[in-house]
């Protein structure tokens, strides 16, 4: 029926003609739109090609939005979303497209964009065909295409990136010059025909060095009205070189390019996607580490400084904003979203400089002052949440119900302080009002034609504007600046109840940490912290009213041995165990007398079968079961090697009766088993061992042994695994044997 038809057209039905027809056009930047037009023109064609497969003009539509936005991805595309769109309510019978990669660059939009069109039928075509995402071989082909359109953009990029890399090791790369350098037309470097030009860079890097910092450099071209020159376009003329007002971003750029000290540089800066705002079509930049550059080359270009000098003005650069870092955190800051509750407050005790935070993961406070200003060991790294618990629990006694309304004192005068400062700044913005007005007034007031008078009076009229300006500045400022914190009505209401609302309260989400934080501040000033001992840290609260607070915090530590008293500790468990005390009643004692495990505030009996392990003190069960006699007879354990079996075959007779007394006895208080060290006896065992072995020693040696408590002449229970693991432990082991040894 339909062998002449083409096969793109058996699939086209009535149902998909109803539809309309979408052409979608695109090109990947704004470069190819201007200059680029025929691949325009090209896409276009596909109108005509939609009418030859049956669709009306007016069911046909394009999409051209997109033009100059990529399709890897990293962009979002209008159009697309529309097409998407328009594709999932089921209003396009046929997406077009010149090439697959016109569509996407990326699986995960073209695969977005076939799960819908096969959801709702829409087909799919290009230059060669017309493609139906239901079909298996032609889903096939579609996703084939999307993977080759991704990996061709992949690997243009390696060709590109390739031989731009190949370039710049050679140094023949061409990359943007700094003002103060000229490219010829041979690509050869030199330094700006312009003389006032060099002198003014030149002189910016003399200052630099006099100086010590850019601030001062910038200052001093302030001071005396220097501008700085910044070349536009690749022109040489005059009219090319623009005398721009000095900036700090333009001394930074000028003392930081290592251009100028003749070094043909690449990779001093990189994309960073995760920075990258919405709707900007290519990631900003951040600097690279001067290790981190891919290529240096000196002496490539004609150089006003030496490499030598341009290394030492970085390291002075560094160093500057270490300082200028330092001294930021000397002020307590804005409260921020982090946990560390003692932000901004915590200052420690040895140099008195505030400490930073880090998470790791749990908060601690550190303090590096001392290292980096004289190259000493580390001030403090210490616990966070220990101290923060310390500090809160102070700050709920402190904050009783009868304080509420000393904490609204001072909530209170904070607000007045604020507003006395607002009216300030509102009477000086109306004083330089009324002082303009009147200097405008007699200015117009003056005869026109007394010209001495009326410049003098239209000078001090500019005068008197320049103070309203600043005035106006000064009270936005003011304006800008956070206010203090205020408590809302919900939680004022439950500080009425302090003592029983505070804790639970602080311990919902209904409080963020931000606001935490202020409330401490309300009433703390800072908290100075000094570690006296590996497990002890010394806390200082300085209250708003210039009381304070101290207290011994104990945070967890490492090593048990570097607690207060572990020697103390040591001694009292061996006490305990030689009384016949186990490892949890030991625990239980020594937690009650107040010590406590490296992590927890009370002894753990791992933690006192640690102690035990460390100096090999083997409980007595443990030295009766594997002694090799005891009071001149046979333990089991001792006789199994004596006779080269194992001991589940002595416990194997002795639950089966073949071994009873007196032959074999139980021992009190543990009930250890002990055979008669007979020589008669131990030929009848020897033949009896020979007989099990040829008989078939698994039966032999299937037994375990019975409980303790139970009589040799009758059958036991069978003893568990965990337990049997528990009773001959390897530390035991390892300690009878070096005994046994000795």
């Amino acid at each position: 029926m339909h062998a002449n038809l083409p096969l793109s057209q058996m699939k086209i039905t009535p149902f998909h003609l109803e539809r309309k027809a979408v052409i979608y056009i695109r090109q990947s930047s704004p470069k190819q739109v201007r200059e680029h037009l025929d691949s325009q023109l090209t896409q276009r064609t596909l109108v005509e090609r939609a009418q030859s497969l049956g669709w009306y003009p007016e069911r046909i539509e394009v999409f051209d939005g997109d033009l100059g936005q990529s399709a890897t991805g990293v962009q979002a595309r209008d159009d697309f979303k529309a097409l998407a769109a328009e594709v999932a309510l089921g209003h396009v019978g046929i997406v077009f497209g010149w090439q697959v990669s016109r569509l996407a660059r990326n699986n995960a939009e073209w695969y977005q964009l076939l799960d819908l069109a096969a959801l709702v039928g829409t087909l799919i075509g290009d230059t060669d065909g017309v493609y139906d995402p239901r079909l298996y071989n032609d889903r096939l082909l579609l996703g084939l295409k999307g993977t080759m359109s991704e990996a061709e953009l992949y690997l243009m990029r390696q060709r590109l990136n390739a031989g731009r890399l190949s370039k710049v090791q050679r140094g023949e790369y061409v990359q943007r010059l700094p003002t103060g350098l000229v490219r010829l037309a041979d690509n050869s470097v030199t330094k700006d025909p312009d003389q006032q030009m060099q002198h003014v860079i030149a002189l910016v890097f003399s200052k630099f060095e006099e100086l010590g910092s850019g601030y001062g450099v910038l200052r001093y071209c302030k001071q005396h009205d220097i501008l700085l020159p910044r070349r536009h376009g690749g022109g040489m003329g005059p009219d090319d070189v623009r005398w721009c007002q000095p900036s700090e971003a333009a001394i930074s750029a000028i003392l930081t390019n290592p251009a100028y000290a003749g070094a043909f540089v690449h990779g001093r800066r990189t994309s960073d996607p995760r920075r990258q705002p919405r709707g900007q079509r290519t990631p900003p930049m951040r600097r690279r580490r001067m290790d981190e550059w891919q290529c240096v080359i000196q002496d490539a270009y004609p150089a006003y400084i030496s490499w030598a000098q341009y290394l030492d003005n970085q390291a002075r650069l560094r160093a500057n904003a270490q300082r200028y870092t330092e001294q930021m955190h000397q002020g307590q800051g804005a409260p921020r979203e982090g946990a560390a509750l003692l932000q901004g407050l915590a200052t420690c005790g040895r140099c008195g400089h505030r400490m930073h935070v880090a998470y790791r993961p749990r908060s601690r406070y550190l303090c590096t002052s001392m290292h980096r200003a004289f190259a000493e060991a580390r001030c403090a790294h210490l616990d966070g949440p220990s101290i923060e618990a310390f500090v809160v629990q102070a700050f709920f006694d402190a904050i009783a119900p009868a304080q509420l309304e000393t904490l609204d004192e001072v909530v209170a005068q904070r607000q007045r302080e604020r507003q006395r400062l607002e009216t300030y700044h509102q009477q000086q913005v109306s004083q330089a009002r009324f002082s303009a007005t009147l200097a405008r007034r007699r200015y117009e007031h003056v005869d026109p034609a007394y010209r001495l008078a009326a410049a003098e009076l239209e000078r001090a009229w500019e005068d008197k504007l320049r103070a309203l300006r600043q005035a106006e500045e000064a009270a936005e400022r003011f304006a800008q600046e956070p206010c203090e914190p205020t408590l809302t009505p919900e939680i004022r209401e439950q500080l009425l109840h302090l003592s029983q609302h505070l804790p639970n309260l602080w311990a919902s989400d209904q409080l963020r940490h931000d606001q935490r934080k202020a409330l401490l501040r309300s009433v703390i000033a800072r908290v100075i912290v000094q570690r006296t001992a590996p497990d002890r840290i010394a806390v200082k609260i300085v209250w708003v009213s210039g009381h304070f607070s101290q207290g011994i915090v104990i945070p967890p530590i490492v090593h048990q041995r570097h607690g207060t008293g572990y020697d103390t500790m040591v001694d009292r468990t061996r006490q305990l165990w030689r009384a016949g005390y186990t490892d949890t009643q030991i625990a239980e004692t020594l937690s009650q007398e107040g010590f406590r495990s490296a992590r927890r505030d009370r002894v753990l009996p791992k933690t006192v079968l640690k102690i035990r392990n460390q100096h090999h003190w083997v409980s007595r069960y443990h030295q009766h079961r594997l002694a090799a006699k005891i009071d001149g007879m046979w333990t089991i354990h001792g006789l199994s090697r004596h006779l080269g079996v194992q001991r589940e075959w002595f416990y194997h007779r002795v639950r089966t009766g073949t071994l009873r007394e007196p032959e074999v006895i139980r021992k009190p208080p543990y009930g250890n088993y002990l055979i008669r060290d007979d020589a008669a006896l131990l030929a009848r065992l020897r033949t009896e061992v020979k007989r099990s072995r040829r008989v078939g020693r698994g039966a032999a040696t299937g037994a375990v042994s019975p409980e303790r408590g139970v009589s040799p002449a009758h059958p036991v229970a069978r003893e568990s695994r965990a337990v049997r693991r528990a009773r001959t432990s390897r530390t035991n082991h390892t300690a009878q044997d070096a005994k046994s040894e000795a």
